[in-house]
């Protein structure tokens, strides 16, 4: 049986990378969204094209592994949870300028610019406090891929002590499915069950793993449904 203490582990890391992954996810694409929906930046549709283009393509999983691993040594280090999904996702980028071009009034930039506002402060002080809905989705949306990743756990990380709660779920799975593969692997029957979670043991961390975004959704659910109507035909 899997011990409490490396579910308590798991647990904490998987709340860490969720957090500190979510919020600078949010602020860079916010960062990114904000000057490329200011009409007056040069080469603007140019960095639009560019931030698109990325969602077409990508470098591949091995240059990308081998990139991290050899390049940025983030194998086995926390980072390797949190810098992977924390690099900019276009479709994020592309629905926040859309928010603000099209949900934000030129009428209040230029209020802002009269009064003696510059862009750091307009985007800080005007735009983010009345971006709500979008934020609060793209929030969402981060912390979804964060919580629910298991994938680069499995790439970068061998170290049990950063193993995250669906990493470990994925992994007992995998061994269960090993031993009914394989059920004469050189140790006993008596063996394999000491060794393996039981039944309630799986769907207690199934559980754990549904229960704080079941408790969290309500509270954005408003913004959520906001900022996902965003572009559409309002009568």
């Amino acid at each position: 049986m899997y011990k409490r203490q490396k579910i308590l582990r798991a647990y904490g890391v998987t709340i860490l990378i969720t957090v500190v992954g979510t919020f600078f996810n949010l602020m860079f694409s916010a960062l990114l969204a904000y000057p490329l929906s200011v009409k007056t930046l040069p080469y603007r549709r140019q960095i639009t094209f560019f931030v698109f283009f990325t969602m077409l393509f990508n470098g591949g999983l091995v240059p990308t592994y081998l990139m991290y691993v050899n390049y940025f040594h983030i194998k086995n280090t926390i980072w390797a949870l949190i810098i992977p999904n924390l690099l900019l996702s276009a479709n994020n980028v592309l629905m926040i300028r859309s928010y603000f071009m099209t949900s934000i009034p030129e009428a209040l930039y230029e209020a802002a610019k009269i009064d003696g506002a510059g862009q750091l402060r307009i985007f800080a002080q005007i735009i983010l406090p009345i971006s709500k809905p979008i934020i609060a989705t793209i929030a969402l949306f981060a912390a979804f891929g964060y919580w629910n990743d298991w994938f680069q756990a499995s790439l970068y990380i061998s170290d049990k002590n950063l193993q995250t709660l669906q990493s470990m779920l994925n992994n007992i799975q995998n061994n269960i499915e090993y031993i009914a593969n394989n059920p004469y692997g050189g140790l006993s029957l008596q063996q394999y069950k000491a060794s393996m979670p039981t039944e309630s043991v799986r769907m207690a961390i199934a559980i754990i793993i549904v229960v704080p975004i079941a408790c969290v959704y309500p509270f954005f659910q408003k913004y959520f449904i906001s900022g996902l109507t965003i572009g559409s035909v309002k009568g």
